[in-house]
């Protein structure tokens, strides 16, 4: 009995995650138009892999990128979303690990130590992690100054065997509501011994940092957006029903949603999570409502079936249009004396 009580407290999260893996991916499918991932065979890596990625897009990037790997990807996120207990214990049931900058209070930064043991005890399980090299997330595809929490990931890791880098770029063609077009844009797998070859810290962090700049920064495509579907003419008419099935409690969402993100870079993720936790109620109140009036249940199975696809059908053909959020004139581009700050 003790041990299936320490089995089941050991394989609750990760089964959580993957049981969560499922509707994110379905969610995925109609929030965005199209998800360009290249090629798959690196999405199947064995072994220890740092990924090293790009931030444009607040927590929607690491939802979008861990839901294209077959393995389950363990992801650093900033550490004031972990202040409540229960929020600390939710979000390290999703794979996430808490990270603080120094503007989250000094008192902080000594959790950082713990982070970054919990990166290298992943790591040594032949697990995956996640970094945004940049530590800070701006609505813009120019790269900001590299932080040192990629770099001291992997020299803390470099003598385990097999460990491996992977530079990640994604980039959308909007930064701001639903019907986007993302580009997922892998590089090489470079081993610690390419990427830190010095003996000194200072000039392997520099190093790191650089080269990661150089291979980071052509992986960063901002796609155009898809092409409408070949058959746009005889999928009209279902695009339109979905279109009036969803657009009052999608319009409610996201008023809501806008007023809560407003001047922040969280709208896209907090939306996205909304309709994820919401949408199922929705479909289980028109499903109520249809069996009040006594719809068999073969028709409540079809309706609940067809009624996401519609919204996947609304989506494509009704896209939610606003202006780009840029920072590129507030915020400079990446420069290289900048890349070993804190």
């Amino acid at each position: 009995m003790n041990r299936a009580c320490v089995f089941l407290s050991i394989s609750y999260p990760s089964l959580l995650y993957l049981l969560i893996k499922i509707p994110v991916r379905l969610a995925l499918a109609v929030f965005c138009r199209k998800i360009d991932s290249g090629p798959s065979g690196l999405y199947r890596t064995k072994g220890p892999l740092l990924l090293v990625a790009n931030h444009p897009n607040s927590f929607l990037d690491a939802v979008i990128i861990g839901s294209r790997f077959a393995r389950p990807v363990h992801f650093l996120a900033r550490g004031d979303a972990f202040q409540k207990p229960r929020h600390r214990r939710w979000l390290g049931w999703l794979n996430m690990i808490p990270v603080y900058r120094l503007s989250e209070g000094k008192e902080n930064l000594a959790l950082n130590d713990h982070a970054f043991k919990r990166c290298s005890e992943i790591l040594a399980r032949n697990g995956i992690v996640l970094i945004f090299i940049e530590g800070i997330c701006v609505n813009s595809h120019t790269l900001q100054p590299f932080k040192k929490g990629a770099a001291r990931i992997a020299m803390e890791n470099r003598c385990l065997p097999g460990f491996r880098v992977l530079p990640v770029g994604i980039a959308y063609d909007s930064l701001h509501g639903i019907g986007k077009t993302v580009r997922i844009s892998m590089g090489n797998t470079s081993s610690a011994e390419e990427l830190l070859p010095y003996a000194e810290e200072a000039k392997n962090l520099r190093c790191f940092n650089d080269r990661m700049l150089q291979q980071l920064a052509p992986l960063v495509l901002v796609p155009r957006p898809a092409p409408a579907n070949g058959l746009k003419n005889l999928l009209l008419l279902p695009a339109v029903i979905g279109y009036l099935l969803h657009i009052v409690p999608f319009s409610l969402v996201r008023m809501v949603v806008s007023a809560k993100t407003q001047s922040t870079v969280f709208y896209d993720s907090v939306l996205f999570a909304s309709l994820l936790l919401l949408y199922p109620f929705y479909l289980l109140l028109i499903t109520l409502l249809l069996a009040a009036y006594h719809v068999s249940f073969i028709y409540l199975f079809f309706i609940t079936v067809a009624f996401p696809a519609l919204a996947s059908g609304a989506v494509h053909f009704f896209k939610e249009e606003k202006p780009e959020i840029s920072h590129d004139k507030l915020i400079p581009s990446y420069g290289k004396d900048q890349n070993a700050r804190t």
